[in-house]
């Protein structure tokens, strides 16, 4: 089977809900050393975005979305495992930060949140990952209680973007907006949306994420001479 075969099968395996299907698609990409990185973003990313767009335009119920939103949880779990038995190898990043990672509230999309964070992980940053559907209150709480070096939030449905647009306001009213670099994800996301409210990077994938990560890592670094 073809890698490109492989990719439209584990989306369809996701949008159909099929976990027989989606788990007898990862033996084969094990068997054909097809990357697994590549199968969750590419493959079974792309039927979670699928599921994700349905639900916002009304085609999808919410049980519906929950249960195919579990086939994929468990899916990717089990490549996420594989990965992290890999975390830290031959990886060309070499520059560190913490990470807060959350989908916002209202938001029940926690997969391709979950790839971002394994994939900053084994590109050694650390990851404090606090779910999905966190308040923005929390979101800052924990930021300061970790004293993390960026906020990364994802919102996967257009109506819960207003969330990361909240988040902004919140760190500038209470003057947090300094010690914190801010980023953001999601379908609906776009490097405009990003700079429209005042957040410092957008990432469009999990790869992506990462040297964004770097990038914020860097500026800050030079803004605060550490």
């Amino acid at each position: 089977m073809e890698k490109q075969e492989l990719l439209n099968k584990a989306k369809e395996a996701i949008v159909d809900a099929d976990e027989e299907k989606a788990f007898s698609i990862i033996s084969e990409a094990k068997k054909q050393n097809v990357n697994l990185l590549d199968l969750l973003l590419a493959g079974f990313g792309a039927g979670n975005q699928e599921i994700g767009e349905r639900f916002d335009r009304g085609s999808l119920s919410l049980p519906e979305l929950i249960y195919a939103a579990e086939v994929m949880k468990n899916v990717t779990n089990t490549i996420l495992e594989l990965l992290d038995s890999d975390e830290g190898s031959n990886s060309p990043f070499v520059t560190k930060g913490t990470v807060l990672l959350a989908t916002v509230a209202g938001d029940v999309h926690d997969i391709g949140k979950g790839i971002v964070a394994s994939t900053l992980r084994t590109a050694g940053f650390d990851v404090i990952d606090l779910g999905c559907e966190v308040p923005v209150e929390t979101i800052l709480e924990e930021a300061k209680k970790r004293n993390v070096d960026i906020i990364g939030t994802s919102a996967l449905l257009t109506s819960t973007m207003v969330e990361q647009k909240k988040l902004e306001k919140l760190l500038a009213e209470t003057g947090e907006k300094k010690n914190f670099m801010t980023m953001v994800g999601g379908a609906p996301c776009t490097p405009r949306w990003a700079k429209k409210i005042g957040a410092d990077g957008y990432s469009e994938d999990a790869v992506d994420a990462v040297k964004v990560a770097v990038k914020l890592m860097e500026e800050k670094r030079m803004k605060f001479d550490l």
